[in-house]
């Protein structure tokens, strides 16, 4: 369901997508609260409206980090921490029940903490969606403030700048020759000509169809795969290594559901890392970058936050292929730390690499198609028992060499970024005052390397 709620996110907006996560959380609490021995049926939707309600708070969560510029990559690394982390609730809800709390009382409290999110999805989330990067004068919730002659309340709650204006830019010698048509640009009075100059947004279709999408299904796609088949060959594999020890069998598994509860504490640090290089790699140019610059080094900090993702994940998958019994503590945080890697990195990288518009899509897409992919653990599975009589060993050695497949995504994002233009004079749209305007409007012309 990553998809329809991407979709439904690009189409219809934050308010009326997080009404529609409410109204299936909230149904879902009060069917689980109502259940009963002979109602059990209803868990099965009950459990699908609790991931579905899940994946739409996170999807519309993301775009908080827009709000925190330098800091954007950290704020969604660290949604995808706490998202990883919730299964921790349903531990408060074992400890409740076994300290004589009833079910019934618990999901009927959860329940109503979905007045908690409407108050939010009103007041402190837009209507719309909150762009990157972030306009000036930008506003939203419940009280978005005056309003101008020339500006309706959705414009100013969707961050419009009331002094904004579309002008059309008259065609340069070059662009008539190469029969380039007049596009608008928006320009806002009291900022540098082109800074905010809009581009042209691609279709959906061609993000999905460029290079960068296929290469980051692949390292998604491989990554993801390699997770589920470790969970799910962990139990055999305990049971092999502890000699058919129940106590350690019980002691390692404890272990690995507690560390599971830390990605809210790791995930950030992939931010950390894509924030701090995105710094670095800031331009010191005397005007702000225009967004395409930006959208560069975003892009370039996000190479090495891609390939420390993958060498983690090769390195979790040697420790799980060592059959050492004390190592497995070490296998177990590295495999959340690379989990909590590679579902942040993606939705920053998402975020970074394709427009704004197609998030919700693209975001859905990849999930979905790597989900897909996540079916051939299956067959793993039964080649484990079939054909290699339940020992993983050498599925994970084969995962090494498979997961070093993901490579290609970095190497193919370090040659794209090679590949688009630096930020320099000539790309920048040169001032054409127009005589006698004394509000600030200006036309633009493009400058053409020749």
């Amino acid at each position: 369901m990553s998809l329809p709620n991407g979709l439904l996110f690009d189409h219809c907006g934050t308010s009326v997508t997080r009404a529609v996560g409410i109204s299936l959380h909230t149904s879902s609490t009060l069917m689980i609260a109502f259940s009963d021995a002979a109602t059990a049926y209803i868990l099965f939707p009950a459990l699908c409206c609790t991931a579905i309600g899940g994946i739409i708070f996170l999807i519309t969560n993301l775009q908080i980090g827009n709000l925190f510029g330098e800091h954007r990559s950290t704020v969604i690394t660290l949604y995808n921490g706490a998202f990883d982390s919730s299964s921790i609730t349903f531990l408060i809800v074992k400890v409740l029940y076994e300290a004589g709390l009833s079910l019934q009382s618990i999901f009927l409290f959860i329940s109503s903490l979905s007045v908690i999110l409407v108050l939010r999805t009103i007041f402190l989330l837009p209507r719309k969606s909150i762009p990157y990067p972030v306009p000036e004068g930008y506003t939203f919730g419940a009280h978005c403030g005056p309003l101008t002659p020339d500006t309706s309340d959705q414009d100013r709650c969707q961050g419009d700048p009331p002094d904004t204006q579309t002008v059309k830019s008259p065609k340069g010698p070059q662009e008539q020759a190469d029969g380039v048509s007049d596009v608008l640009i928006p320009l806002t009075v009291g900022s540098p000509v082109g800074q905010d100059a809009t581009e042209s947004v691609p279709t959906f279709r061609s993000c999905v169809l460029s290079s960068l999408f296929l290469t980051h299904c692949v390292w998604l796609s491989l990554m993801q795969l390699r997770h589920y088949l470790f969970i799910g060959t962990l139990n055999p594999m305990l049971i092999q290594l502890a000699d058919n020890d129940p106590q350690l069998v019980s002691r390692f598994t404890n272990a690995f559901a507690f560390i599971q509860f830390c990605g809210i504490l790791f995930a950030p640090w992939n931010g950390l890392i894509l924030d701090r290089r995105r710094r670095r790699s800031k331009r010191l140019d005397r005007d702000p970058a225009p967004p395409s610059a930006q959208r560069r080094d975003d892009m370039d900090a996000s190479i090495l936050s891609l390939a420390l993702t993958v060498g983690q994940c090769i390195c979790f998958s040697i420790c799980a292929s060592v059959p050492v019994l004390e190592l497995q503590y070490l296998t177990f945080i590295l495999q959340v730390v690379n989990r909590s890697f590679l579902y942040g990195g993606h939705a920053s990288f998402i975020a970074t690499a394709f427009p704004p518009t197609h998030f919700g899509k693209v975001y859905g897409l990849s999930m979905a198609i790597s989900a897909l992919v996540s079916l051939l653990q299956y067959a793993c599975f039964a080649l484990i028992t079939g054909l290699l009589n339940d020992d993983p060993l050498y599925m994970n050695i084969g995962f090494i060499l498979l997961s070093s497949v993901a490579f290609c995504h970095p190497v193919n994002v370090y040659l794209h970024v090679r590949r688009l233009p630096e930020s320099n004079l000539s790309q920048h749209p040169s001032p054409v005052t127009v005589p006698g305007s004394g509000d600030g409007t200006a036309f633009t012309k493009r400058e053409t390397d020749i």
